[in-house]
């Protein structure tokens, strides 16, 4: 890291600031569905499996962009994938807060994902090259404490302003927002530091051969896979249920109230938030990875099977249980700094982006296959226009989370401890 100005280390922060409130609407829209389930059911009157596609279609989108992102992040730099994603998110939150039809409702999903999926490979890439490496995972658990502000707000605040008010102006509001970040996002970010100050650089040439065998080089790489996979694993599980189905299922399990489920759901993310920014900073200080990883994915996973069981508990014990998964499922953020520390420095965009890609996989397939296990099971019940499923359903889709949970959990065995520095070498 070359020496920075202070007028530059006054401009980095103002950028990753910048990158950090579009990241929160990022996660605003990764969960908004599960905030407002039931009206969305009602609303456009489907199933489980069409609830879960519609839901889904963000994570469909945002898997394929993964690795161009990646690419457009080392070549064409962060400020202008980031402007454009702004443009187009904010145009499919419009489309979907005003869709009269399901169809409608999945173009303005499709376009929402289109838009937000460059945000977190452009801000790892701006946490890259602008700030010390040694800092990299806490500034990461720290951006992600922030960006959770937005999960958190798509649990009971969006569902209690979905109850007053209607959930379609929410996201024609979100829509103007994140037009306003994208100008901003213009008008401050630089993709490097000799961009501040100095001449505008030319753009990298954009050379496809270099490009494909840098993607080579991170999937050929035996040291990534064990990072994607408990990525996959763990995050999988989590978009899983927590972007849909955990407020429907405490209401008809637990037989709670929608507010009370919300707020499960909020405790959630904001455990998950502060999770993020602890267990960064506890691995730098420690200068450890993998015990870090397995000790949290192993508590993770132990909430999930109390999940599967059904079990009923007291409000006090539920709503603690639902703090401590929060702060487990945090333990996959740790999987970004795995596979860019096993990987040539110059390739963190394709590393990070490649080892995302398979979380938004696995909640791309399985968060429909949840709906569509569920719908099995239905035993023809509804209430206000939506379906309503029994214990055994639940248990059904609650086990394909729990399954994708224990697979991610398995593989952090294999995590390649990095001492929390760049360990690759040439061959």
């Amino acid at each position: 890291m070359q020496h920075l100005t202070p007028e530059q280390m006054k401009r980095r922060w103002l950028a990753l600031g910048i990158v950090a409130l579009a990241y929160v609407l990022s996660f605003f829209q990764r969960f908004a569905p599960a905030g407002i389930a039931n009206d969305l059911a009602a609303a456009f009157e489907t199933s489980a499996a069409s609830l879960g596609v519609l839901a889904a279609t963000y994570f469909y989108v945002y898997t394929v962009m993964q690795v161009p992102t990646g690419m457009l992040a080392d070549t064409l730099g962060p400020r202008r994938i980031l402007m454009l994603g702004g443009v187009i998110g904010g145009v499919g939150s419009f489309l979907f807060g005003l869709a009269p039809s399901l169809d409608i409702a999945l173009v303005g999903r499709t376009l929402i994902g289109l838009g937000v999926s460059v945000v977190f490979i452009a801000m790892l890439k701006l946490i890259a090259v602008w700030f010390e490496e040694s800092r990299f995972a806490t500034l990461v658990g720290l951006s992600m404490l922030i960006g959770n502000l937005g999960s958190v707000l798509a649990g009971a605040p969006l569902s209690a302003v979905a109850q007053a008010t209607g959930w379609r102006g929410v996201f024609v509001g979100v829509g103007v927002l994140s037009l306003v970040l994208a100008v901003l996002c213009w008008l401050i970010v630089r993709d490097r530091p000799e961009a501040e100050g100095a001449a505008p650089m030319a753009a990298p040439r954009f050379d496809r051969t270099v490009l494909f065998n840098s993607l080579l080089s991170v999937v050929r790489n035996r040291a990534t896979w064990p990072a994607i996979l408990v990525n996959t694993g763990l995050c999988g599980a989590f978009f899983t249920f927590a972007g849909l189905w955990t407020v429907p299922y405490l209401m008809q399990v637990h037989e709670m109230t929608r507010p009370v489920a919300a707020n499960h759901l909020s405790l959630w993310f904001g455990g998950f938030a502060v999770g993020c920014l602890a267990l960064g900073s506890l691995s730098d200080r420690l200068g450890r990875r993998k015990p870090v990883i397995i000790v949290a994915s192993h508590v993770y996973g132990a909430v999930w099977l109390i999940l599967l069981s059904g079990v009923r508990m007291p409000l006090e014990f539920s709503y603690a249980l639902f703090a401590l998964q929060g702060l487990a499922t945090a333990s996959f953020s740790l999987t970004w700094a795995c596979a860019k520390e096993v990987n040539p420095p110059m390739l963190s965009g394709m590393s990070t982006s490649v080892t995302n890609m398979g979380s938004f996989l696995a909640a791309a397939i399985f968060q429909p296959v949840v709906g569509w296990v569920m719908d099995l099971g239905w035993k023809g019940d509804m209430v206000a226009g939506a379906r309503v499923y029994d214990l055994a359903a639940w248990r059904g889709g609650v086990g394909v989370a729990t399954a994708l949970a224990l697979v991610g959990i398995v593989c952090s065995w294999w995590i390649v401890e990095t001492r929390c520095r760049n360990i690759w070498k040439p061959a």
